[in-house]
């Protein structure tokens, strides 16, 4: 008999705090620019430089997180979001903000590193018995991440408006969030299960596809967060809302994304992942250009809350894709981490093609190349199976208990 599932917490912890930053992008470039002597292009660019160290950290954590074990990286990655983001909430200084921003961004993306390697392992075949307590499942694991960062960073835009103008408040919830994962990481090893369970040091395998998802991911990526990183943009100057209607806008929207992500859960493995991808992507691209488009309420509304429905169940599957090409979860760190190279460049690009073409054009261009990455990320999705199917929604809420079991690893992904 199979042991029961429970909760990885610790896990969720790590892939809220880790992911928080990208989620917040709008509030917090938007806010660089009327709190600081900033032009909104270096806002873009301030945010795309924390983006960039984020990947930078993944890129260069991608194969040590199991060396140099879970429980070290996860503290350390927090430290540094707790001090540099915290830091750059407390300055007005251009230059103590950029160096704040980017030790944070380093903390963020090194948590991610551990979340990427931690839901990864979770589908490796374990060592013991008792290491299944924590399911067996990736995607159930980004499933419930993704619900705790999309409910977290809503709340963060309801209440930032009332909070007064200034650019410190979302970069103060980015370091409380990460202060508050801190003591959860107790629950993580000291070295993670595929360091114990996997001996040597394998080559990385399906070279191919993996080669093919890091390439694509960057554009992927970028799409989105150009779009993302000017959304407020758009709402504010093109269609005429206030921040209050803004910031509520984006609050429905985030929690319209806990549907799309429930949803997710539900469906599992059942349309396998070509499907939730290609058509998930090509879907995206509709809603892009319409979120660009925008010139009212509704037509903005409904834009940014049918992208936010579709954008975080197509990034569960692109997890899985990720994590079921090598059980070490290599490559799942280092698409994500790529991933996180269009991230960084979304809100300059957003900010350098408005600027010279309009949030329109800008949308059209966005949409066509989304579509366009669709065919080699549907064609890698073909070749693979979910790594694990999670049962009924129920499933992924029951069995809520924290063992603490050595074999605990880090928390889930970022793509």
């Amino acid at each position: 008999m199979s042991a029961p599932r429970t909760t990885p917490w610790p896990l969720v912890a790590l892939f809220t705090a880790g992911y928080l930053a990208p989620y917040l992008l709008p509030t917090t470039v938007g806010r660089l620019d009327t709190g600081l002597p900033l032009s909104p292009t270096q806002a873009g660019a301030i945010g795309s430089a924390l983006l960039l160290s984020s990947a930078a950290a993944g890129f260069l954590l991608a194969s040590r997180v199991d060396r140099i074990g879970a429980r070290t990286l996860a503290r350390a990655g927090l430290l540094l979001a707790v001090l540099g983001y915290g830091g750059a909430a407390l300055t007005t200084v251009v230059p103590a903000v950029v160096v704040g921003a980017l030790v944070g961004g380093f903390g963020s993306g090194t948590v991610t590193a551990v979340a990427a390697t931690g839901i990864a392992a979770m589908g490796a075949p374990p060592a013991r018995a008792e290491s299944r307590a924590w399911g067996s499942d990736p995607h159930r694991a980004s499933i419930l991440g993704l619900l705790s960062v999309s409910a977290l960073a809503g709340a963060v835009y309801l209440t930032v408006p009332h909070l007064g103008a200034g650019h410190g408040q979302p970069l103060a919830a980015l370091a409380l969030t990460a202060l508050a994962a801190w003591p959860l990481t107790g629950r993580l090893s000291l070295r993670t299960a595929p360091a114990r369970t996997l001996p040597g040091r394998p080559p990385l395998p399906h070279r191919r596809s993996g080669l093919v998802l890091v390439a694509a991911m960057p554009c992927w990526s970028l799409v989105q967060n150009s779009l993302w990183g000017v959304s407020g943009r758009i709402g504010l100057a093109q269609a005429h809302l206030t921040e209050v209607t803004v910031g509520t806008v984006f609050a429905v929207a985030l929690g319209a994304a806990l549907i799309g992500v429930l949803g997710a859960g539900a469906l599992g493995p059942r349309l396998g992942l070509a499907t939730p991808i290609g058509a998930g992507t090509a879907l995206i691209a509709v809603c892009v250009a319409l979120s660009a488009s925008a010139t009212d309420l509704m037509t903005f509304a409904a834009g940014e809350i049918a992208w936010n429905v579709l954008y975080p169940v197509v990034l569960s599957y692109m997890i899985g894709l990720a994590a079921s090409l090598d059980p070490r979860g290599r490559w799942a760190v280092l698409v994500g981490s790529a991933a996180s190279l269009g991230t960084a460049a979304g809100p300059l690009t957003g900010s350098v093609l408005s600027a010279r073409a309009g949030f329109p054009v800008m949308g059209a261009i966005l949409a066509a190349g989304l579509l366009v990455i669709a065919v080699p990320l549907t064609a890698v999705a073909l070749r693979r199976r979910p790594v694990a199917a999670p049962r009924a929604l129920e499933d992924a809420v029951v069995h809520i208990e924290i063992p603490a079991y050595e074999n605990s690893y880090a928390s889930t992904a970022a793509i």
